[in-house]
């Protein structure tokens, strides 16, 4: 789970300052106010990670349709587009279970359950890609760094690898330097054939892999309802940006228990979004089925709409449903252990549903499987007023840990942009509420009555 994340000269951003990021963190601001590039940033990164090519620092997926950002050029991502800024980041985060090392030479042992990760990544004019300027790894018991290892660009173009918390030893007649990184966070396979005791760094670049597997997206647009799925058995491993996979998921997951309690009672997945979409109050009863007694391959699926005794297919309710639809399915398949960046989950619904979507939101942080938590982590783009006062209330009422769920705003107000942190206290109110923050309601009312006032008078 990411615990924490700073961006530099990326985009509006010349620096984001440190975010906490909890189980729940929900990003506001206005459009085009610089929200969605961090977000973006996010999946450049994993996008980068999950790549074929192991030379290229970035990779910004400009002309791939497949890829979840196209962002252009160097040129395009830094700050007011000065190829002579580097763009600076760092994040740490929590693993799933301890990581340990032994020292070849001198036999010590290193355990660490956390680690945090720093790298510059600057421009070449002369042959026009970005490059590694240096990276940095802390590795962490708890809070406290017990080991370290950075490589760092020196001037001859060549990298020099470096601890302050261990001492690596070179192998005799291995004297060469180390020329290349892996993306922007790995060491090349010739680090270990250089240092007698440089093993573990191999284990940094296989978590740090296993870091970006684990994060996925679903953007603000999604997929149009189908009246006919196909599905010919597999298992996705997501939904998809755009929720192009949700029924294939929904019916992959279909011998899937979850509660949401430690002794709660075990529902399957279809019935748990089921349940999601009843307390959206979006639908009575909800079913995907296969077209056919003989069909195995094509699916339906069918809804019963409030005050309705009449099932209708997918296509054939309110357009929100099939919008919030990839929001639920994507939040209860994620493996456990995941980051979900979600755009506006809120979009096509009306504001009672916004409302419940936090409900739904906490619902997926206490959800459990085979008797563990899920630990599922959502960084949640929004405009919802209603979600944050319903999240407000719920964590007055305890229903959330106040710790477990943050919130920040954009301030464009200010030049360059800056990222708020809104403070939330135990009763569930912000302490620094920013002005306008959703438009001046009060003005509007007064407004409205000084007109009323006027009118009646003209009469």
């Amino acid at each position: 789970m990411l615990k924490r994340l700073r961006i530099q000269n990326f985009k509006c951003w010349q620096d984001t300052g440190d975010i906490k990021l909890a189980p729940l963190t929900l990003l506001f601001g206005t459009n085009s106010s610089g929200k969605s590039s961090i977000g973006q940033f996010l999946m450049m990164l994993k996008q980068t990670a999950d790549r074929g090519d192991r030379k290229s620092a970035f990779y910004l997926g400009a002309g791939a349709k497949d890829s979840t950002v196209q962002l252009g050029s160097f040129r395009d991502i830094v700050f007011h587009h000065d190829i002579k800024r580097e763009i600076s980041f760092e994040y740490d985060w929590t693993l799933p279970e301890q990581e340990e090392a032994t020292d070849a030479r001198s036999g010590k042992e290193y355990k660490w359950d956390v680690m945090s990760f720093a790298a510059c990544v600057a421009f070449r004019e002369k042959n026009a890609i970005p490059y590694v300027r240096s990276l940095r790894y802390g590795l962490h018991n708890g809070d406290r760094e017990v080991m370290d290892v950075a490589l760092t660009r020196c001037g001859n173009g060549d990298y020099k690898l470096d601890s302050k918390a261990y001492k690596l030893v070179r192998n005799h007649a291995r004297a060469w330097s180390v020329k290349n990184t892996v993306r922007f966070y790995g060491f090349p396979d010739e680090v270990n054939t250089y240092y007698q005791n440089s093993q573990f760094v191999q284990t940094l670049n296989y978590q740090q892999e296993r870091l970006f597997k684990q994060i996925g997206y679903l953007g603000p647009m999604r997929c149009r309802p189908d009246r006919i799925y196909p599905w010919s058995g597999n298992e996705p491993d997501g939904i998809g940006d755009l929720g192009e996979y949700t029924i294939p998921a929904m019916l992959a997951a279909g011998e899937r228990l979850l509660n949401f309690a430690s002794k709660g009672k075990r529902r399957p997945f279809q019935a748990v979004i089921a349940d999601s979409l009843k307390k959206l109050g979006l639908i009575d009863e909800f079913r995907v089925e296969p077209l056919s007694k003989d069909s195995r391959r094509e699916f339906e699926v069918k809804v019963k709409t409030r005050n309705s005794k009449d099932w209708v297919d997918l296509p054939d309710v309110g357009f929100g449903i099939s919008q919030v639809l990839p929001v639920l399915v994507a939040c209860f398949y994620a493996p456990p252990g995941s980051t979900l960046l979600i755009e506006e989950p809120e979009i096509h619904l009306h504001p009672s549903a916004q409302s419940c979507l936090a409900d739904i939101f906490i619902d997926v942080l206490n959800a459990r499987e085979g008797g563990k938590k899920r630990d599922v982590q959502l960084i949640v783009e929004t405009h919802s007023e209603h979600l944050l006062r319903r999240l407000q209330r719920r964590i007055a009422e305890k229903a959330i840990r106040h710790e477990d769920a943050v919130a920040y705003f954009v301030d464009t107000s200010v030049s360059p942009t800056t990222l708020k942190h809104l403070e939330v206290d135990v009763y569930g109110n912000i302490l620094n509420w920013p002005k306008d923050f959703f438009g001046n309601e009060m003005e509007d009312v007064i407004a409205q009555t000084r007109i009323a006032i006027q009118r009646f008078n003209e009469k």
